[in-house]
């Protein structure tokens, strides 16, 4: 039987935070992978930008596991992502348009790879965020409210790093 996020009690949200963040670092390191396989200029930059992304997602998932250990030790919890209704967080490529006709203008490859993990990134802000909203537990909401600040991080770090790539092609034309 599925679970909504919701329905966690604290050990089970914070085991469920670091498996999706150990995801969403193996997503970013295949579209890495796949794009650093075409060889082209473009596919490299964006290539490189997933492999960024898959370095930060497992430094939070590293953080996120040492908060963990912190406030339930060894503790086992049998919670996996097959459990969970919600998908949290994920990043998907056709958020972008990579697979837009040729004929079209597209963005700075740079753009388009991190318009895909702002859009997975804002996902989990917002995602959180309600969680915050609708959750009155002192422990609970206290990571609900962590983790929503953690994807704040994220959401503006990335907003800057699209701005400054959106910037420097302004500049080039």
């Amino acid at each position: 039987m599925t679970r909504s996020f919701a329905s966690l009690n604290p050990q089970e949200a914070l085991h469920a935070a670091v498996f999706v963040e150990e995801r969403n670092a193996g997503i970013y390191q295949r579209f890495a992978e796949m794009f650093a396989e075409f060889r082209d200029p473009e596919s490299l930059e964006i290539a490189s930008v997933f492999w960024d992304m898959s370095v930060e997602e497992k430094r939070h998932s590293s953080l996120l596991q040492s908060r963990y250990v912190e406030y339930y030790g060894n503790a086992r919890c049998a919670l996996t992502e097959n459990d969970l209704q919600e998908m949290i967080e994920v990043p998907n490529l056709e958020s972008s348009d990579f697979f837009a006709p040729t004929e079209l203008p597209k963005p700075l490859a740079r753009e388009r790879a991190l318009k895909v993990a702002l859009d997975a990134e804002t996902n989990a802000q917002e995602f959180y965020g309600q969680l915050v909203e609708r959750t009155e537990d002192g422990e609970l909401r206290r990571l609900y409210i962590e983790l929503a600040t953690m994807e704040d991080g994220h959401v503006t770090y990335l907003q800057g790093m699209l701005a400054a790539s959106t910037v420097g092609d302004s500049e080039v034309h």
